[in-house]
């Protein structure tokens, strides 16, 4: 404290050091005492012990005023550090998209490919006027805010209308994956409290399925097969008439929940992240700058993922807010049709899981001139990591892959992988490995990755799990406080995913924490063997999962799916990964299917193969 520092005070030589003067509760110790000889010890002692207390009395007051002083001077700089910004208080929401479409892009196309093949062609200024017609009857409805509002329908221009009108009136968008199990689907309808429910025609009987396990208020269907709707529903159409069409716009907090959605659930019960206004606004934003995904009002655009997970991956909210034409497929995701619906539409980017897109390669190879694909179409392929090859075999036919990653939990855009300007130079091998990569932080998003000792160099060898956050990465799981050991106690999201990050900031994804094959000790990665096994031209997709070993404790066993017609035996694989890996990291054993199970988000399901081959005998397999 200023002005504190140890020294002699009064006539006595009552020696006070600054610990002394500033001790708290008002206590006091003197060092030692000096007292002249001449003084009778009784007397000496009662005028020592009064010249000490004012003695003490008097330091304590001025020590007082010091502290008051000081006080204010720290005070007085405070203030003068927080001068605020003359900016508006203006909402980061998302009305403010869905007006900015119907006024400045109104004739803006809007296609969606129906449940029956058939191609329906409308507008922004259809997506204006009905968004707020939905928004103007949930609320005639009595919806408050923050009510849950579910949807159970495929990629279309319904879809999008909930993805705006649900929120622009404070209720929160909760997409439902139909993939799902039944018991899956009424958990998590039933842990949301969710009130209403949007469903598609087509797809009732899914929902008729765990319908009695629910507590839905309402059951809007949305009429495609041209069927009567059953009594116990109304239907979607008439309901958008009830509310006059002209919803009054609250006052929405940036920080309220917009949309919600759970994650597929591959480990436990699935978990809820609730996405606000805030976040998705932020999202849209990231995902449209130039070293993302480059979005315009001169792109069209084709979600291949699902609406019903994730928020497409923020492609609508981005696309809308772009004014970018937008192209919907609904439930039709096979590769002819998809190729059709690019080439009638110009598509200039596009995105979904890389099993939908190895198909697609696969169908362009075969029939290399039979569709004509616009000029600079790119195609983000996330979900799980994409192969090298297949950015390889796409830049044959002039399309670019971009390889970004992001999870439930993340808005989902987290990282993306395009080159630095000093790369321009580089082989096109090199070029290639950085394209493959997971890459860049997005802005407002940190990574880092930790290992046992600490944070892991950038050295692209040193393993790590990857922790993020952000400003649209979840802080917890909605209404799941059990659940928040997915996060560090600094603050960061633990994702599971282990990874490598090299000397430019690059992050590769090696695998998931669960899926890393320990063998004698050491590691081994089974996307890394994944990718280089898809590049052999005999295999259409391949998964790689630890099997218990008797000696070296796990060995990675390779489920291959083969091209049709094509054939391979086991010594040609182990030769084809033999350039690139040590010997000890090759698969012990092959194994060939039909097929490979996926999660309902299109990701590989390990855990199945890994419970379907426990006791897979390695004596067999050659």
């Amino acid at each position: 404290m200023e002005g504190c520092e140890s020294r002699v005070v009064g006539q006595f030589g009552i020696l006070v050091s600054a610990a002394d003067e500033c001790r708290p509760e008002g206590r006091f110790e003197t060092t030692h005492c000096l007292v002249p000889g001449r003084y009778s010890a009784a007397a000496g002692c009662l005028s020592l012990l009064s010249k000490i207390t004012i003695s003490l009395v008097w330091t304590a007051l001025q020590c007082a005023i010091r502290r008051v002083r000081a006080a204010g001077r720290i005070r007085q700089s405070r203030g003068r550090r927080k001068l605020q910004g003359t900016m508006m208080h203006y909402g980061l929401t998302l009305t403010p998209f869905l007006e900015r479409a119907g006024k400045f892009f109104p004739g803006v196309e809007v296609i969606s490919r129906l449940p029956d093949n058939s191609v329906r062609r409308s507008t922004y200024c259809d997506l204006h006027r009905r968004a707020r017609a939905l928004a103007a009857s949930l609320q005639q409805a009595g919806l408050r805010q923050g009510d849950r509002v579910a949807t159970l329908m495929w990629n279309q221009s319904e879809h999008l209308e909930a993805y705006f009108g649900i929120p622009a009136v404070g209720g929160v968008a909760h997409t439902l994956n139909l993939r799902l199990h039944p018991d899956e689907l009424a958990f998590i309808a039933n842990h949301a409290q969710d009130r209403w429910l949007i469903v598609d025609d087509v797809l009732l009987p899914i929902y008729e399925k765990f319908a009695d396990k629910t507590r839905f208020e309402r059951v809007f269907v949305v009429p495609f097969c041209g069927l009567s709707i059953p009594s116990k529903y109304e239907d979607y159409e008439s309901f958008l008439a009830q509310g006059g069409g002209t919803p009054t716009y609250p006052d929405l907090d940036e920080h309220a929940a917009a949309a919600l959605c759970y994650t597929s659930g591959t480990t436990g019960q699935p978990k809820g992240v609730a996405y606000s206004h805030r976040s998705l606004v932020l999202h849209a934003l990231s995902i449209s700058l130039p070293d993302n995904f480059a979005m315009s009002r001169m792109d069209s655009v084709l979600p291949a993922m699902s609406m019903f997970h994730a928020n497409a991956w923020g492609l609508p909210h981005a696309a809308v807010m772009n004014g970018s034409k937008l192209v919907f497929p609904g439930p039709n995701l096979q590769p002819e049709a998809l190729l059709e619906l690019l080439e009638n539409e110009g598509v200039t980017l596009t995105g979904g899981v890389p099993t939908v897109w190895l198909g697609v390669i696969d169908c362009l190879e075969r029939h290399p001139r039979r569709w004509k694909l616009a000029e600079g179409l790119r195609i983000i392929v996330a979900g799980s990591a994409a192969p090298e090859s297949l950015f390889r075999r796409f830049d044959k036919f002039g399309v670019r892959v971009i390889q970004p990653w992001g999870m439930t939990e993340t808005t989902p855009i987290a990282t993306c992988s395009t080159l630095k300007p000093e790369m321009a130079g580089w082989s096109e091998d090199q070029k290639y490995e950085v394209r493959a990569k997971q890459g860049l932080p997005s802005p407002l998003v940190e990574m880092r990755a930790i290992a046992d000792n600490g944070e892991i160099p950038w050295d692209g060898e040193t393993f790590g799990e990857l922790q993020v956050r952000g400003s649209f990465i979840a802080a917890a799981y909605y209404n799941q406080p059990e659940a928040q050991d997915k996060w560090t106690e600094d603050g960061w999201l633990r994702t599971g995913d282990v990874v490598t990050i090299d000397a430019a900031g690059y992050m590769k994804i090696t695998d998931r924490t669960k899926d890393l094959i320990k063998s004698g000790g050491e590691w081994i990665s089974s996307v890394d063997l994944e990718n280089a096994l898809v590049g052999h031209p005999a295999i259409r997709e391949a998964a790689v999962v630890a099997i218990p070993h008797p000696k070296w404790q796990e060995r990675p066993l390779a489920c291959v799916v083969l091209k049709d017609g094509a054939q391979v035996c086991n010594e040609e694989l182990r030769t084809f990964l033999g350039d690139r890996f040590a010997r000890w990291q090759l698969p012990d054993g092959f194994v060939f299917l039909a097929e490979l199970p996926h999660t309902s988000t299109g990701k590989l399901l390990k855990s199945k193969l890994r419970e379907q081959f426990n006791n897979f005998s390695w004596e067999s397999s050659g």
